[in-house]
């Protein structure tokens, strides 16, 4: 063999195992997110039919158990609540604001499909907000079904109650799955704001569930009384619009 063949040779076995080296794949440490994004504006066909039916199964005329709680208290908030994005009309202060709130909760009858519902009122001040939730008692697909109001125009918490406000957010948390939400959304910037009368069967649907728990509930009554054990209750409300949510939301 050729001398100068073989120095070539033993130039090569040298030269690949530090190529090898300097090129190692190594795996990621980085953990991996995944993030679902919820098209609350325009939800598909076979997510309104879902948010329907979820709707249908919630009894009208529930049979309670004898356990119930009724509380309320104080809450810093050093967020934005999540009902309000910056950029929609509603103006939001950097500074903490503190929310007074009243939470109202029922267990169902061994029988129904729903275990318990939850309906909590909330005011910092600015915006109140009114959110029913009613827990699956054996979640094999829906875990829970949530409705949501809010207002930042009405004088007192009393009026709040009574205005039967409509509902604006409606979800749906699924087993194993991701959400499914529709929410009423605003213009903005970008454009203006998108159709949805395609959807006001189901908010009207959601509005008429929040009414009648409210009435089931007693929040009329109960919710002014409450507030009024809470110390610095009386302070004043903003005079606001309503506020939307986005046309997506990361879960």
């Amino acid at each position: 063999m050729n001398p100068k063949t073989i120095f070539v040779l033993a130039g090569l076995f040298f030269t690949l195992p530090i190529a090898a080296q300097q090129s190692p794949e190594t795996p990621s440490t980085q953990p991996q997110v995944k993030v679902n994004v919820l098209n609350v504006c325009t939800p598909s066909a076979a997510e309104q039919k879902e948010i329907a039916g979820a709707l249908s199964r919630i009894p009208k005329q529930p049979l309670f158990g004898p356990d119930f709680e009724i509380s309320h208290g104080l809450s810093t908030l050093t967020d934005a609540p999540n009902f309000l994005q910056p950029g929609q009309s509603t103006q939001i202060s950097g500074e903490p604001s503190i929310a007074r709130y009243v939470r109202i909760r029922r267990e169902f009858a061994v029988q129904a499909l729903f275990s318990s519902v939850q309906y909590s009122f909330s005011n910092d001040g600015q915006n109140m907000v009114e959110t029913l939730v009613l827990h699956v008692r054996d979640p094999k697909d829906l875990i829970q079904v949530s409705m949501e109001d809010s207002a930042s125009a009405i004088s007192s918490a009393a009026a709040m109650v009574a205005a039967n406000t409509p509902v604006s957010r409606i979800r749906l948390e699924r087993f194993g799955k991701s959400s499914i939400a529709l929410a009423r959304c605003n213009g903005s910037e970008n454009g203006p704001a998108p159709d949805q009368s395609a959807y006001d069967p189901l908010f009207r649907s959601g509005s008429e569930v929040l009414a009648n728990y409210r009435r089931l509930l007693g929040a009329g009554r109960m919710v002014p009384a409450e507030l009024a054990q809470i110390p610095g209750t009386g302070s004043k409300t903003g005079a606001r619009q309503k506020s939307g949510r986005p046309a997506e939301e990361k879960k």
